[in-house]
């Protein structure tokens, strides 16, 4: 077989940090094996170690693709330019999405905040993954925050709610969680 190209190298890349920042949201960093993830990916299991040091490294740049895009812009998606009650419409918006049964079921996708929280709290202090999921949480805040108060007790009871409400799936509990959630911060 031969060599990929150098662009074919990059997407391959590419690849396999996307499909680890889905698995790693789902599943937990510890949950996915190497093999399985690029099983997942589409490649095989020797090409890992061409892409990566070890799957520490892999974990480092997952965590900051899971977070890509998210937290970015102004508070909630609101332009800079709208006027409060814009802004608050928008973060509305935003909070009815997060604290959705959608939201709820789509782990893979859903915020990285609540899917990678207990792998950050088992992991090594002052590695890159923890530092991106830090920076990722304080913009999270920054994206809840308004004029009284950093967003912080926004951001703790979406989040709690939206871990507490995947722990129950399937139980009324679930719903009930989110929607308890919802009231209370949309307030």
């Amino acid at each position: 077989m031969g060599r990929v190209s150098k662009e074919q190298a990059q997407e391959n890349r590419r690849r396999i940090v996307d499909t680890a920042s889905r698995l790693f949201r789902e599943q937990g960093t510890a949950g996915v094996s190497v093999a399985d993830l690029m099983k997942a990916a589409g490649l095989t299991h020797g090409g890992f170690y061409k892409h990566f040091d070890s799957k520490e490294a892999l974990v480092d740049e997952a965590t900051a693709r899971a977070f890509d895009g998210v937290g970015t812009g102004d508070k909630a998606g609101a332009d800079s330019d709208t006027d409060e009650g814009a802004a608050r419409d928008a973060r509305r918006a935003f909070v009815e999405n997060y604290l959705s049964p959608e939201h709820r079921d789509d782990m893979a996708g859903g915020c990285p905040t609540a899917g990678l929280a207990t792998d950050m709290a088992r992991g090594a202090t002052g590695s890159a993954a923890r530092d991106t999921y830090a920076e990722g949480v304080r913009e999270f805040a920054r994206r809840m925050a308004d004029d009284d108060d950093d967003g912080l007790v926004r951001l703790s009871t979406m989040v709690g709610a939206l871990i507490l409400a995947r722990a129950v799936n399937g139980d009324p509990l679930s719903d009930a969680l989110l929607a308890a959630a919802r009231a209370e911060v949309s307030a």
